[in-house]
């Protein structure tokens, strides 16, 4: 792993790359120690738990407490470990923005529009709400790579974030 990332440090306009925080700290700090700690390197992101998981797959893989518990518990590692942040669903991100702090990079995954389908996400946030839970970064994929319009669908995706950004100033 540590080699994956010290080869993808150096590529041309990688600016973020995820791993996940249940690979432990010493496989957050080795990847820290492999993309280095200067400020033109990527962001190092650990990803906590999936958006498709619901709490019975929480409990399926071995995993107690409630899905917040762990996201947490595993934000607070990673920032131990080193990390620049979290991938995180919007329903845990205020609470991980508590624990781990403002400058703790958030990235929310599962975004869609109000009217999209969930496919296979179990906890979903529209834009405006990830934008409200504090996230810094969102990704959107099917509601913009399936639209009959993509062009229009991130249209709307980006007027739905300015506008939950002017009300949470």
């Amino acid at each position: 792993m540590s080699k994956a990332v010290s080869v993808a440090a150096k590529l041309p306009n990688v600016g973020l790359l995820t791993l996940h925080a249940s690979g432990g700290t010493a496989v957050m700090q080795a990847a820290r120690e492999a993309a280095g700690s200067g400020k033109n390197g990527p962001k190092l992101l650990a990803v906590t738990v999936l958006t498709s998981f619901d709490e019975a797959t929480l409990r399926e893989i071995g995993m107690s407490g409630s899905i917040e518990t762990r996201a947490v518990t595993l934000g607070r590692l990673a920032k131990k470990a080193g990390m620049d942040g979290v991938v995180c669903s919007a329903h845990e991100a205020r609470a991980i923005r508590r624990a781990c702090g403002a400058k703790f990079i958030i990235l929310i995954p599962g975004v869609r529009p109000r009217s999209g389908p969930a496919n296979d996400q179990s906890r979903i946030a529209t834009p405006a709400e990830a934008i409200r839970a504090g996230a810094d970064y969102l990704v959107v994929g099917r509601p913009i790579t399936a639209a009959q319009d993509p062009r229009s669908a991130v249209a709307a995706i980006v007027d739905e974030m300015k506008s939950a950004s002017r009300r949470t100033r």
